[in-house]
């Protein structure tokens, strides 16, 4: 197999998703539960960016070769909010808000960049450095796609038990087991590339949208 230097780049993305935006996307579980009255991820160490603390080694190896993945889940005693369900869900969900908003970040990054490319096309470092920003906004858009998809131990899988009758939560956690094996091999066997990369794009897509007022920046510089 013969790679390419966009294949290095690419892999070398994914090692920075690995060790920044893993963290902060666990982090932001951490953060919230604790707002939310629940110190078990502070006793245990989670309420920091250290990547030691959050990288699941099977979530990073998957990361690294598929582009969707996951951190090392974070405990939380749903027992010490005020409202268990409402807070399992609203900590659930920061991970993938987390991972939105450094996609947003990549965005406008990348916009800038790739404006600056425009007006000078021969720059290779330019355009190295707009691929970085849009292969770093790509996958964190795709992991918290990947996050929100309603199975176990995703995030979406808690948000899901907020909003479903408590017969489908008992299921879910019933057959945890057996629903996240079978998730597990349809990822590592690229079932779900196509499905998950159409909702990847669809989320780019939404971002670009947000950060409409980049374009005019970018525009207003260029000029």
């Amino acid at each position: 197999m013969s790679f390419t230097q966009e294949d290095v780049l690419k892999y070398g993305v994914k090692l920075i998703v690995i060790f920044m935006a893993i963290p902060f996307h666990e982090f932001a579980h951490a953060w919230a539960a604790d707002k939310l009255g629940d110190e078990t991820p502070s006793r245990q160490g989670r309420l920091t960016l250290n990547p030691i603390s959050h990288i699941d080694p099977i979530g990073a190896i998957c990361i690294f070769f598929t582009g969707f993945g996951w951190g090392k889940p974070v405990q939380v005693n749903g027992l010490r909010f005020k409202k268990y369900r409402k807070g399992m869900a609203v900590t659930a969900a920061a991970g993938p808000i987390a991972n939105i908003i450094l996609g947003i970040a990549g965005m406008i990054f990348y916009k800038f960049i790739a404006g600056a490319y425009v007006s000078n096309p021969s720059s290779e470092a330019l355009w190295w450095t707009s691929l970085i920003f849009q292969y770093f906004t790509l996958i964190n858009v795709g992991l918290a796609a990947f996050n929100l998809i309603p199975i176990p131990p995703l995030d979406g899988s808690k948000i899901l038990s907020y909003f479903a009758p408590p017969k489908v939560e008992k299921f879910m956690i019933e057959n945890q087991l057996y629903i996240s094996l079978g998730f597990l091999l349809l990822l590592v066997s690229g079932a779900l590339d196509k499905p998950l990369g159409w909702v990847q794009q669809g989320m780019w897509w939404l971002i670009d949208k947000l950060t409409f007022w980049v374009d005019f920046i970018v525009k207003a510089v260029i000029s």
